[in-house]
């Protein structure tokens, strides 16, 4: 189990070294203080994972630093029930002029391992990191992907009951990522309680079972996954824009947020017969056509779609802005855009559809109205082409013998 209660770390900035002298020794103020955390609760019981986001600056990182031991909190407390590893700066605890195979020891007597233990495991976590010949090589010829896999199988190897993920996943490759992802999971339902820190919305979905947005160092949304990303969305579209609520104005099609000078009016999920439906066959004909209104001129709004599956992970998403399709809305008009996908190639299953219009690729800098979850539809599979996953692909299969 991990638990915060009202954690705090206050920074000391100074203008210059010498700031910090003249401080000492004339008992006057000559810094500002920087609150990188401010009342942080939160409690992660064993067997769960709680995913932290935010933008750079949020005090992420400064989180998992105080619970891992490398910095001390100003107020505040927190409990770390049993051992604690983790992944936190890339290459922290290692020697680049020392092979990996040196660093496994080294880095292993960190995380309190002894070196009985560590030739338990040494073969493991050699095994693990599928460096090969290059174990024995200095670790300052490796990539950083070759980092993260050596120092990822040391941390999980040192049998923590409780596990820290930094950004630092984000380096490695696919098939190593997901060799890690299997790890955590395996990790976490064999009763480890897990932080994850990411940028990676997605995988903070899959992995976790719930999560905390950071805002400059604050708790400002907390809960469901995916209701959290949603708070998150909502924030990065409202640091732009001059929105107090966001709850759309009346007239538009459901809750949703953004300042309104376009405004999403209609949507229309429609099958292969023209019809209006929850329900479609994967590899049919869909439309997805989104009407919209303002009073004001846009000689170009971007208007996209973003479907995701019952996890909340994005799994199709698009836009007029990257099709290259401009849309013009004169002011006291209406205007509809329409999709046409004409195989729907979507694996069997539940599906929530996701609509929005902006300014330009992405609803950060103008974001004018953004509906989360507007729709749920399912898909079935076709009666002459089964499959399992998130997509259905058309193979041609060939036997060459």
């Amino acid at each position: 189990m991990i638990k915060t209660e009202s954690l705090t770390k206050i920074f000391r900035l100074y203008n210059s070294h010498t700031d910090f002298l003249k401080e000492l020794l004339f008992g006057k103020t000559y810094h500002t203080e920087f609150r990188a955390l401010n009342n942080v609760s939160f409690e992660v019981p064993d067997g769960e994972a709680l995913g932290i986001i935010g933008q750079n600056g949020a005090g992420k990182s400064t989180l998992l630093k105080i619970l891992n031991g490398v910095l001390l909190p100003d107020g505040g407390a927190y409990i770390c029930d049993g051992n604690t590893t983790g992944l936190l700066e890339l290459g922290t605890g290692f020697n680049l002029e020392m092979t990996g195979l040196e660093n496994i020891y080294m880095n292993g007597l960190l995380l309190g391992m002894n070196r009985e233990e560590i030739d338990q495991k040494r073969d493991l976590v050699v095994a693990f990191t599928e460096l090969g010949d290059f174990i024995t090589k200095p670790l300052k010829t490796y990539s950083s992907g070759m980092v993260m896999r050596l120092a990822f199988s040391v941390a999980i190897h040192a049998e923590p009951k409780c596990f820290l993920v930094d950004e630092a996943l984000s380096v490695g490759d696919a098939y190593f990522q997901q060799k890690c992802s299997r790890k955590i999971k395996k990790f976490r339902d064999e009763g480890g309680s897990i932080i994850f820190v990411s940028h990676d919305l997605n995988a903070v979905k899959i992995l976790c079972n719930q999560a905390i947005l950071l805002d400059h160092g604050e708790v400002v949304g907390q809960g469901d996954p995916e209701q959290v990303i949603n708070i998150y969305n909502y924030m990065l579209a409202k640091k732009t824009e001059r929105m107090d609520t966001p709850v759309c104005h009346a007239g538009a099609l459901a809750e949703g947020y953004g300042n309104f000078q376009a405004k999403i009016v209609s949507l229309l999920m429609l099958n292969d017969l023209g019809e209006e439906v929850d329900c479609f066959i994967s590899g049919k004909p869909t439309i997805i056509e989104i009407g919209l209104t303002s009073d004001i001129e846009f000689e170009d709004i971007t208007v996209g779609i973003l479907i995701r599956d019952r996890f909340g992970q994005d799994v199709f998403g698009t836009n007029t802005f990257h099709l290259k399709v401009p849309v013009k809305l004169q002011p006291g008009s209406d205007c509809r855009v329409r999709y046409r996908i004409d195989e729907f190639n979507l694996g069997a299953g539940k599906y929530t559809l996701t609509v929005a219009a902006h300014s330009q690729d992405v609803h950060i800098d103008d974001c004018y109205h953004w509906i989360d979850n507007v729709k749920i539809f399912e898909v079935l599979s076709a009666a002459d082409f089964l499959s399992t996953g998130l997509v259905r692909l058309k193979p041609e299969v060939q036997v060459i013998c």
